[in-house]
Protein backbone atom coordinates (compact mmCIF):
# COMPACT_ATOMS: atom_id res chain seq x y z
CA UNK A 1 0.00 0.00 0.00
CA UNK A 2 1.42 3.41 -0.94
CA UNK A 3 2.29 5.84 1.85
CA UNK A 4 0.09 8.59 0.40
CA UNK A 5 -2.84 6.21 0.17
CA UNK A 6 -2.76 5.14 3.78
CA UNK A 7 -2.22 8.70 5.01
CA UNK A 8 -5.24 9.87 3.03
CA UNK A 9 -7.30 7.07 4.52
CA UNK A 10 -5.96 7.81 8.00
CA UNK A 11 -6.87 11.48 7.64
CA UNK A 12 -10.33 10.48 6.46
CA UNK A 13 -10.73 8.17 9.44
CA UNK A 14 -9.91 10.90 11.94
CA UNK A 15 -11.79 13.78 10.38
CA UNK A 16 -14.90 11.96 9.11
CA UNK A 17 -18.15 11.92 11.02
CA UNK A 18 -17.41 8.73 12.91
CA UNK A 19 -20.51 8.83 15.05
CA UNK A 20 -21.89 5.96 12.96
CA UNK A 21 -18.96 3.81 13.98
CA UNK A 22 -19.52 4.66 17.64
CA UNK A 23 -23.19 3.78 17.66
CA UNK A 24 -22.60 0.72 15.52
CA UNK A 25 -20.27 -0.42 18.26
CA UNK A 26 -22.98 0.28 20.85
CA UNK A 27 -25.51 -1.57 18.74
CA UNK A 28 -23.35 -4.56 17.88
CA UNK A 29 -21.59 -5.45 21.07
CA UNK A 30 -24.50 -7.57 22.24
CA UNK A 31 -24.22 -9.59 18.98
CA UNK A 32 -20.44 -9.94 18.67
CA UNK A 33 -18.21 -11.84 21.05
CA UNK A 34 -15.58 -9.14 21.47
CA UNK A 35 -11.90 -9.56 22.15
CA UNK A 36 -8.75 -7.48 22.37
CA UNK A 37 -6.77 -7.79 19.11
CA UNK A 38 -3.95 -5.34 19.86
CA UNK A 39 -2.52 -3.01 22.49
CA UNK A 40 -0.87 0.36 21.76
CA UNK A 41 0.69 1.91 24.85
CA UNK A 42 -2.06 1.58 27.41
CA UNK A 43 -4.90 1.53 24.86
CA UNK A 44 -6.66 -1.59 23.61
CA UNK A 45 -7.98 -2.22 20.11
CA UNK A 46 -11.06 -4.43 20.06
CA UNK A 47 -12.21 -6.82 17.38
CA UNK A 48 -15.41 -4.77 17.16
CA UNK A 49 -13.36 -1.63 16.36
CA UNK A 50 -12.25 -3.33 13.15
CA UNK A 51 -15.38 -5.24 12.25
CA UNK A 52 -17.84 -2.37 12.69
CA UNK A 53 -15.77 -0.05 10.55
CA UNK A 54 -15.47 -2.78 7.93
CA UNK A 55 -19.26 -3.08 7.82
CA UNK A 56 -19.54 0.69 7.44
CA UNK A 57 -17.11 0.61 4.50
CA UNK A 58 -19.31 -1.99 2.83
CA UNK A 59 -22.42 0.12 3.48
CA UNK A 60 -20.74 3.03 1.70
CA UNK A 61 -20.16 0.94 -1.42
CA UNK A 62 -16.48 0.05 -1.03
CA UNK A 63 -15.39 -3.20 -2.66
CA UNK A 64 -12.27 -5.29 -2.42
CA UNK A 65 -10.96 -8.39 -0.73
CA UNK A 66 -12.26 -8.46 2.82
CA UNK A 67 -8.97 -9.34 4.45
CA UNK A 68 -7.14 -6.56 2.62
CA UNK A 69 -9.74 -4.01 3.69
CA UNK A 70 -9.68 -5.25 7.29
CA UNK A 71 -5.89 -5.00 7.33
CA UNK A 72 -6.11 -1.46 6.00
CA UNK A 73 -8.65 -0.50 8.67
CA UNK A 74 -6.54 -2.17 11.36
CA UNK A 75 -3.46 -0.14 10.37
CA UNK A 76 -5.55 3.05 10.41
CA UNK A 77 -6.73 2.24 13.94
CA UNK A 78 -3.18 1.46 15.05
CA UNK A 79 -2.18 4.95 13.92
CA UNK A 80 -5.08 6.57 15.74
CA UNK A 81 -4.18 4.71 18.95
CA UNK A 82 -0.53 5.75 18.51
CA UNK A 83 -1.68 9.38 18.27
CA UNK A 84 -3.86 8.89 21.34
CA UNK A 85 -0.98 7.41 23.31
CA UNK A 86 1.19 10.42 22.47
CA UNK A 87 -1.64 12.78 23.42
CA UNK A 88 -1.87 11.07 26.80
CA UNK A 89 1.91 11.34 27.31
CA UNK A 90 1.79 15.04 26.37
CA UNK A 91 -1.20 15.64 28.68
CA UNK A 92 -3.21 17.13 25.82
CA UNK A 93 -6.13 19.07 27.23
CA UNK A 94 -9.52 18.60 25.57
CA UNK A 95 -12.23 20.51 27.39
CA UNK A 96 -15.70 19.16 28.13
CA UNK A 97 -17.08 22.04 26.08
CA UNK A 98 -15.12 20.90 23.02
CA UNK A 99 -16.38 17.35 23.46
CA UNK A 100 -19.99 18.48 23.92
CA UNK A 101 -19.86 20.77 20.88
CA UNK A 102 -18.43 18.03 18.67
CA UNK A 103 -20.93 15.50 20.01
CA UNK A 104 -23.85 17.87 19.33
CA UNK A 105 -22.56 18.57 15.83
CA UNK A 106 -22.43 14.88 14.98
CA UNK A 107 -25.78 14.13 16.59
CA UNK A 108 -27.48 16.95 14.68
CA UNK A 109 -26.10 15.59 11.43
CA UNK A 110 -27.28 12.04 12.03
CA UNK A 111 -30.66 13.11 13.39
CA UNK A 112 -31.15 15.04 10.15
CA UNK A 113 -30.21 11.89 8.21
CA UNK A 114 -32.42 9.44 10.10
CA UNK A 115 -35.34 11.88 10.42
CA UNK A 116 -35.75 12.61 14.12
CA UNK A 117 -34.27 12.12 17.56
CA UNK A 118 -37.08 9.68 18.34
CA UNK A 119 -36.14 7.48 15.36
CA UNK A 120 -32.50 7.52 16.39
CA UNK A 121 -33.40 6.47 19.95
CA UNK A 122 -35.72 3.75 18.68
CA UNK A 123 -33.11 2.35 16.29
CA UNK A 124 -30.48 1.97 19.00
CA UNK A 125 -32.94 1.31 21.82
CA UNK A 126 -31.27 4.00 23.91
CA UNK A 127 -32.18 7.51 25.01
CA UNK A 128 -30.24 10.41 23.55
CA UNK A 129 -28.52 10.86 26.90
CA UNK A 130 -27.40 7.22 26.88
CA UNK A 131 -26.10 7.55 23.31
CA UNK A 132 -24.19 10.70 24.28
CA UNK A 133 -22.76 8.92 27.31
CA UNK A 134 -21.52 6.07 25.12
CA UNK A 135 -20.03 8.52 22.61
CA UNK A 136 -18.29 10.84 25.06
CA UNK A 137 -15.06 8.91 25.67
CA UNK A 138 -14.66 8.01 22.00
CA UNK A 139 -15.02 11.61 20.88
CA UNK A 140 -12.69 12.80 23.65
CA UNK A 141 -10.00 10.38 22.44
CA UNK A 142 -10.54 11.34 18.80
CA UNK A 143 -10.12 15.04 19.58
CA UNK A 144 -6.93 14.27 21.49
CA UNK A 145 -5.59 12.25 18.55
CA UNK A 146 -6.46 15.00 16.09
CA UNK A 147 -4.57 17.53 18.24
CA UNK A 148 -1.36 15.50 17.94
CA UNK A 149 -1.81 14.99 14.20
CA UNK A 150 -2.20 18.74 13.72
CA UNK A 151 1.01 19.32 15.71
CA UNK A 152 2.91 17.03 13.34
CA UNK A 153 2.03 19.02 10.22
CA UNK A 154 0.98 22.50 11.36
CA UNK A 155 4.36 24.23 10.85
CA UNK A 156 5.13 22.62 7.52
CA UNK A 157 5.63 24.89 4.53
CA UNK A 158 7.17 24.35 1.12
CA UNK A 159 9.69 26.33 -0.90
CA UNK A 160 9.65 26.98 -4.65
CA UNK A 161 12.69 24.71 -5.10
CA UNK A 162 10.90 21.88 -3.25
CA UNK A 163 7.87 22.35 -5.50
CA UNK A 164 10.04 22.12 -8.61
CA UNK A 165 11.88 19.07 -7.28
CA UNK A 166 8.59 17.34 -6.41
CA UNK A 167 7.17 17.95 -9.89
CA UNK A 168 10.36 16.99 -11.74
CA UNK A 169 10.53 13.69 -9.84
CA UNK A 170 6.96 12.68 -10.71
CA UNK A 171 6.74 9.74 -13.12
CA UNK A 172 5.10 10.76 -16.39
CA UNK A 173 2.07 8.60 -15.69
CA UNK A 174 1.59 10.35 -12.31
CA UNK A 175 1.43 13.92 -13.64
CA UNK A 176 -2.15 15.04 -12.95
CA UNK A 177 -4.55 15.76 -15.80
CA UNK A 178 -6.14 19.18 -15.32
CA UNK A 179 -9.69 19.43 -16.76
CA UNK A 180 -11.13 22.53 -18.40
CA UNK A 181 -11.35 25.43 -15.98
CA UNK A 182 -13.09 28.78 -16.08
CA UNK A 183 -12.51 32.22 -14.62
CA UNK A 184 -15.19 34.86 -14.94
CA UNK A 185 -16.29 38.23 -13.59
CA UNK A 186 -19.82 39.38 -12.90
CA UNK A 187 -22.01 42.38 -12.20
CA UNK A 188 -24.98 41.44 -10.03
CA UNK A 189 -28.04 43.51 -9.16
CA UNK A 190 -30.74 42.16 -6.84
CA UNK A 191 -34.21 43.62 -7.46
CA UNK A 192 -35.46 45.42 -4.38
CA UNK A 193 -38.56 44.27 -2.53
CA UNK A 194 -40.87 47.26 -2.53
CA UNK A 195 -42.56 48.35 0.69
CA UNK A 196 -46.01 47.54 -0.65
CA UNK A 197 -44.90 44.03 -1.67
CA UNK A 198 -43.52 43.36 1.83
CA UNK A 199 -46.67 44.74 3.45
CA UNK A 200 -48.87 42.56 1.24
CA UNK A 201 -47.04 39.43 2.42
CA UNK A 202 -47.27 40.51 6.06
CA UNK A 203 -51.03 41.15 5.82
CA UNK A 204 -51.55 37.76 4.19
CA UNK A 205 -49.70 36.13 7.09
CA UNK A 206 -51.68 38.12 9.67
CA UNK A 207 -54.94 36.73 8.24
CA UNK A 208 -53.57 33.16 8.39
CA UNK A 209 -52.39 33.63 11.98
CA UNK A 210 -55.78 35.02 13.00
CA UNK A 211 -57.42 31.85 11.68
CA UNK A 212 -54.95 29.72 13.64
CA UNK A 213 -55.71 31.60 16.83
CA UNK A 214 -59.42 30.95 16.27
CA UNK A 215 -58.69 27.23 16.29
CA UNK A 216 -58.30 26.23 12.65
CA UNK A 217 -55.97 23.28 12.03
CA UNK A 218 -52.34 24.33 11.57
CA UNK A 219 -51.44 21.38 9.34
CA UNK A 220 -54.35 22.01 6.99
CA UNK A 221 -53.54 25.70 6.58
CA UNK A 222 -49.85 24.88 6.05
CA UNK A 223 -50.72 22.49 3.23
CA UNK A 224 -52.93 25.13 1.59
CA UNK A 225 -50.95 28.34 2.09
CA UNK A 226 -47.30 27.65 3.02
CA UNK A 227 -44.77 28.58 0.33
CA UNK A 228 -42.06 26.33 1.78
CA UNK A 229 -42.07 23.40 -0.68
CA UNK A 230 -40.02 21.22 1.66
CA UNK A 231 -42.52 21.22 4.52
CA UNK A 232 -45.92 22.26 3.12
CA UNK A 233 -46.90 18.72 2.11
CA UNK A 234 -46.03 17.55 5.65
CA UNK A 235 -48.38 20.05 7.23
CA UNK A 236 -45.49 22.45 7.84
CA UNK A 237 -43.49 20.02 9.99
CA UNK A 238 -39.72 20.56 9.80
CA UNK A 239 -38.45 17.63 11.84
CA UNK A 240 -36.22 17.87 14.88
CA UNK A 241 -33.33 20.32 14.89
CA UNK A 242 -30.95 21.95 17.35
CA UNK A 243 -29.55 25.44 17.61
CA UNK A 244 -27.51 26.87 14.77
CA UNK A 245 -29.46 25.17 11.97
CA UNK A 246 -32.12 27.77 11.12
CA UNK A 247 -32.35 31.54 10.66
CA UNK A 248 -31.47 33.24 13.98
CA UNK A 249 -34.84 35.01 14.18
CA UNK A 250 -36.64 31.74 13.43
CA UNK A 251 -34.70 29.85 16.12
CA UNK A 252 -35.25 32.54 18.75
CA UNK A 253 -39.00 32.34 18.25
CA UNK A 254 -39.08 28.53 18.01
CA UNK A 255 -37.12 27.84 21.21
CA UNK A 256 -39.25 30.35 23.15
CA UNK A 257 -42.51 28.46 22.43
CA UNK A 258 -44.44 26.07 24.64
CA UNK A 259 -45.83 22.87 23.13
CA UNK A 260 -48.85 23.72 20.97
CA UNK A 261 -48.30 27.47 21.22
CA UNK A 262 -48.64 29.68 18.12
CA UNK A 263 -45.81 32.17 17.63
CA UNK A 264 -46.05 35.82 16.68
CA UNK A 265 -45.19 36.59 13.05
CA UNK A 266 -41.45 36.13 12.47
CA UNK A 267 -39.61 37.79 9.58
CA UNK A 268 -36.46 36.22 8.09
CA UNK A 269 -34.61 36.46 4.80
CA UNK A 270 -37.07 33.92 3.40
CA UNK A 271 -40.18 35.90 4.29
CA UNK A 272 -42.81 35.81 7.06
CA UNK A 273 -43.38 32.75 9.28
CA UNK A 274 -45.81 31.55 11.90
CA UNK A 275 -44.64 28.62 14.04
CA UNK A 276 -46.16 26.01 16.32
CA UNK A 277 -44.04 23.89 18.67
CA UNK A 278 -44.76 20.15 18.32
CA UNK A 279 -42.38 18.80 20.97
CA UNK A 280 -39.13 19.45 22.79
CA UNK A 281 -36.52 16.83 23.71
CA UNK A 282 -33.51 18.23 25.51
CA UNK A 283 -31.63 20.48 23.12
CA UNK A 284 -33.81 19.55 20.13
CA UNK A 285 -37.24 20.75 19.05
CA UNK A 286 -39.71 20.01 16.29
CA UNK A 287 -41.96 22.74 14.90
CA UNK A 288 -44.52 23.32 12.19
CA UNK A 289 -44.38 26.55 10.26
CA UNK A 290 -46.19 28.41 7.52
CA UNK A 291 -44.09 30.59 5.22
CA UNK A 292 -45.28 33.46 3.09
CA UNK A 293 -42.43 34.71 0.95
CA UNK A 294 -41.80 38.38 0.17
CA UNK A 295 -41.93 38.23 -3.59
CA UNK A 296 -40.41 40.55 -6.14
CA UNK A 297 -43.13 42.06 -8.33
CA UNK A 298 -42.89 41.89 -12.15
CA UNK A 299 -42.54 45.68 -12.09
CA UNK A 300 -39.45 45.50 -9.82
CA UNK A 301 -37.93 42.82 -12.05
CA UNK A 302 -38.53 44.96 -15.12
CA UNK A 303 -37.00 48.07 -13.51
CA UNK A 304 -33.86 46.06 -12.67
CA UNK A 305 -33.73 44.55 -16.16
CA UNK A 306 -33.83 48.03 -17.74
CA UNK A 307 -31.03 49.20 -15.44
CA UNK A 308 -28.90 46.18 -16.37
CA UNK A 309 -29.55 46.82 -20.08
CA UNK A 310 -28.28 50.36 -19.61
CA UNK A 311 -25.13 49.12 -17.84
CA UNK A 312 -24.53 46.62 -20.66
CA UNK A 313 -24.77 49.44 -23.22
CA UNK A 314 -22.33 51.60 -21.23
CA UNK A 315 -19.78 48.78 -21.28
CA UNK A 316 -20.33 47.89 -24.93
CA UNK A 317 -20.01 51.52 -26.01
CA UNK A 318 -16.78 51.90 -24.08
CA UNK A 319 -18.09 54.64 -21.79
CA UNK A 320 -17.33 52.46 -18.75
CA UNK A 321 -15.13 49.41 -18.35
CA UNK A 322 -16.51 46.21 -16.92
CA UNK A 323 -14.44 46.76 -13.77
CA UNK A 324 -15.70 50.34 -13.33
CA UNK A 325 -19.29 49.20 -13.81
CA UNK A 326 -18.89 46.39 -11.28
CA UNK A 327 -17.59 48.78 -8.63
CA UNK A 328 -20.29 51.37 -9.33
CA UNK A 329 -23.38 49.20 -9.75
CA UNK A 330 -22.93 45.61 -8.51
CA UNK A 331 -24.65 44.40 -5.32
CA UNK A 332 -22.15 41.55 -4.93
CA UNK A 333 -18.98 41.70 -2.81
CA UNK A 334 -16.99 40.83 -5.93
CA UNK A 335 -17.38 44.49 -6.93
CA UNK A 336 -14.34 45.27 -4.76
CA UNK A 337 -12.16 42.89 -6.81
CA UNK A 338 -13.18 44.18 -10.26
CA UNK A 339 -16.13 41.76 -10.32
CA UNK A 340 -13.96 38.62 -10.28
CA UNK A 341 -16.05 35.67 -9.05
CA UNK A 342 -14.52 33.65 -6.19
CA UNK A 343 -14.95 29.89 -5.87
CA UNK A 344 -16.40 29.28 -2.39
CA UNK A 345 -14.91 25.77 -2.26
CA UNK A 346 -11.31 26.58 -3.15
CA UNK A 347 -11.10 30.26 -2.21
CA UNK A 348 -9.56 31.18 -5.58
CA UNK A 349 -11.07 32.41 -8.85
CA UNK A 350 -10.85 29.12 -10.78
CA UNK A 351 -13.93 26.95 -11.41
CA UNK A 352 -14.31 23.50 -12.88
CA UNK A 353 -17.47 22.93 -14.96
CA UNK A 354 -18.96 20.96 -12.05
CA UNK A 355 -18.52 23.95 -9.73
CA UNK A 356 -20.56 26.30 -11.95
CA UNK A 357 -24.34 26.22 -11.89
CA UNK A 358 -25.82 24.67 -15.02
CA UNK A 359 -27.43 27.80 -16.48
CA UNK A 360 -24.27 29.88 -16.08
CA UNK A 361 -22.11 27.12 -17.55
CA UNK A 362 -24.22 27.06 -20.73
CA UNK A 363 -23.71 30.83 -21.05
CA UNK A 364 -19.94 30.72 -20.45
CA UNK A 365 -19.42 27.70 -22.67
CA UNK A 366 -20.70 29.63 -25.73
CA UNK A 367 -18.64 32.76 -25.03
CA UNK A 368 -15.21 33.78 -26.25
CA UNK A 369 -12.59 34.91 -23.75
CA UNK A 370 -13.13 38.62 -23.05
CA UNK A 371 -16.74 38.53 -24.25
CA UNK A 372 -19.54 40.02 -22.11
CA UNK A 373 -22.97 38.45 -21.83
CA UNK A 374 -26.27 40.25 -21.99
CA UNK A 375 -28.14 40.51 -18.64
CA UNK A 376 -29.68 37.25 -17.49
CA UNK A 377 -32.04 36.44 -14.62
CA UNK A 378 -31.00 33.71 -12.17
CA UNK A 379 -31.68 32.35 -8.68
CA UNK A 380 -28.92 33.82 -6.51
CA UNK A 381 -29.59 32.09 -3.17
CA UNK A 382 -32.50 31.19 -0.89
CA UNK A 383 -34.95 31.81 -3.76
CA UNK A 384 -33.57 35.34 -4.24
CA UNK A 385 -33.71 36.32 -7.90
CA UNK A 386 -31.09 38.60 -9.40
CA UNK A 387 -29.77 39.81 -12.75
CA UNK A 388 -26.15 39.43 -13.76
CA UNK A 389 -23.82 40.32 -16.58
CA UNK A 390 -20.80 38.03 -16.86
CA UNK A 391 -17.45 38.35 -18.60
CA UNK A 392 -15.42 35.28 -19.50
CA UNK A 393 -11.89 36.01 -18.33
CA UNK A 394 -10.24 32.66 -19.05
CA UNK A 395 -11.02 29.17 -20.29
CA UNK A 396 -8.37 26.47 -20.24
CA UNK A 397 -8.27 23.26 -22.23
CA UNK A 398 -7.78 19.88 -20.57
CA UNK A 399 -4.04 19.35 -20.19
CA UNK A 400 -1.38 17.67 -18.13
CA UNK A 401 -0.17 19.91 -15.33
CA UNK A 402 2.89 22.09 -15.84
CA UNK A 403 4.71 24.40 -13.46
CA UNK A 404 3.99 27.32 -15.79
CA UNK A 405 0.21 26.89 -15.98
CA UNK A 406 -0.70 25.02 -12.77
CA UNK A 407 1.79 26.13 -10.15
CA UNK A 408 -0.84 26.52 -7.38
CA UNK A 409 -2.14 22.98 -7.86
CA UNK A 410 1.34 21.49 -7.93
CA UNK A 411 2.17 23.49 -4.81
CA UNK A 412 -0.84 21.93 -3.01
CA UNK A 413 0.19 18.43 -4.12
CA UNK A 414 3.79 18.99 -3.07
CA UNK A 415 2.74 20.26 0.36
CA UNK A 416 0.38 17.31 0.88
CA UNK A 417 3.23 14.97 -0.07
CA UNK A 418 5.49 16.66 2.47
CA UNK A 419 2.81 16.26 5.16
CA UNK A 420 2.46 12.59 4.22
CA UNK A 421 6.20 12.09 4.60
CA UNK A 422 6.22 13.90 7.95
CA UNK A 423 3.44 11.67 9.27
CA UNK A 424 5.26 8.58 7.99
CA UNK A 425 8.48 9.58 9.76
CA UNK A 426 6.54 10.27 12.95
CA UNK A 427 4.92 6.82 12.84
CA UNK A 428 8.28 5.12 12.34
CA UNK A 429 9.86 7.06 15.20
CA UNK A 430 7.04 6.70 17.72
CA UNK A 431 6.22 3.08 16.97
CA UNK A 432 9.80 2.12 17.92
CA UNK A 433 9.41 3.78 21.33
CA UNK A 434 5.87 2.61 22.09
CA UNK A 435 4.70 -0.71 23.47
CA UNK A 436 2.70 -2.29 20.63
CA UNK A 437 1.43 -5.86 20.77
CA UNK A 438 -0.73 -7.52 18.09
CA UNK A 439 -2.58 -10.44 19.68
CA UNK A 440 -4.75 -11.66 16.80
CA UNK A 441 -3.02 -14.30 14.64
CA UNK A 442 -4.90 -13.35 11.44
CA UNK A 443 -4.12 -9.65 11.79
CA UNK A 444 -0.45 -10.50 12.37
CA UNK A 445 -0.39 -11.77 8.76
CA UNK A 446 -1.38 -8.38 7.33
CA UNK A 447 1.01 -6.67 4.92
CA UNK A 448 1.43 -3.31 6.67
CA UNK A 449 3.01 -0.12 5.36
CA UNK A 450 4.87 0.23 8.67
CA UNK A 451 6.52 -2.16 11.08
CA UNK A 452 4.19 -2.01 14.09
CA UNK A 453 5.99 -4.50 16.34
Amino acid sequence: MKLSKITTLITHLITTLVFVFTVLNIHAQSKVIDKVVAIVGGNEILYSDIENQYMQYLMQGYTGKSEGVRCQIFEEVLFVKLLLNQAQLDSVDVSEEMVENEMDRRLQYFISQIGSQEKLEKYYNKSILEIKSDMRNTIHDQLMSETIKEKIIKDLSITPSEIRDYFNQLPKDSIPLIPSEYQYSEIVIVPKVQAEEREYSRQKMEKIRARLLKGENFESLARIYSEDPGSALKGGELGEFGRGMMFPEFEAAAFALQVGEISPIVETEAGFHVLQLINRKGDYINVRHILIMTKISPMSLNVTKLKMDSIYELIESGKLTFEQSALKFSDDDSKFSAGVAINGQSGNSVFSPEEIDKDLFFILDKMNVGQISKPNLYDKERNVKAYRIVKLDRRSKPHFATLETDYDKIQELALENKKTEAIGKWIIEKSKKTYILILDDELKQCKFTYNWE
